[in-house]
């Protein structure tokens, strides 16, 4: 399995569960930017605990590895688990969002993409997936979040709305990091 398949998998599995979701992350920077390699797929996924099972079933253990017990910790503490396809090595990381403003927000701006031409999915917007890149770099301080912002900038700049990135660095705490991204770009 491919890294395209595993994303339609995942999201025609999310889709039959009626699970509100976004593709975000590398996956979509690489949509709105340049591309890049990654072996893993990002999703914000609403997962209440009592639908657990059910995604638990989609990915059997002869084909994926998933924890159930940290996906119930993920789950009640508003973080991540993966779900691992050993034979291709890639991993799906299943954020679990907090549903605070900002998310409301992501999930309110989210659209349809068409990652290939048999199948759509969700997408964060680049908007969306830069605010949360400013602030994987402000907490962590790696420079791919960085590489990924401005080669969204680069290629799509009239695509991004920098008046709602702006905002919302401003409320996050990031808008330094915003502001100097911006002047290394201009």
């Amino acid at each position: 399995m491919d890294q395209d398949e595993l994303l339609r998998r995942v999201v025609e599995t999310l889709e039959q569960l009626e699970l509100k979701y976004l593709v975000t992350g590398a996956i979509a920077m690489i949509l709105y930017g340049e591309p890049r390699f990654t072996n893993d797929i990002d999703l914000v996924v609403q997962l209440p605990l009592n639908r657990l099972d059910d995604l638990v079933r989609a990915f059997p253990s002869d084909e994926f590895y998933l924890d159930p017990e940290r996906a119930r910790q993920a789950i009640d503490n508003k973080r991540q688990f993966n779900i691992i396809h050993p034979s291709s090595g890639l991993k799906i990381d299943i954020i679990i969002p907090a549903m605070d403003e900002f998310d409301q927000s992501r999930f309110s701006r989210a659209h349809r993409v068409r990652p290939a031409e048999d199948y759509e999915a969700t997408f964060a917007t680049a908007e969306d997936v830069i605010v949360r890149k400013l602030q994987f770099y402000s907490e962590g301080g790696s420079d791919k979040h960085l590489r990924d912002i401005a080669g969204v900038l680069r290629i799509s700049p009239s695509d991004v709305d920098r008046d709602y990135v702006t905002a919302w660095a401003d409320r996050l705490g990031v808008r330094d990091v915003w502001d100097s991204i911006l002047s290394q770009i201009e």
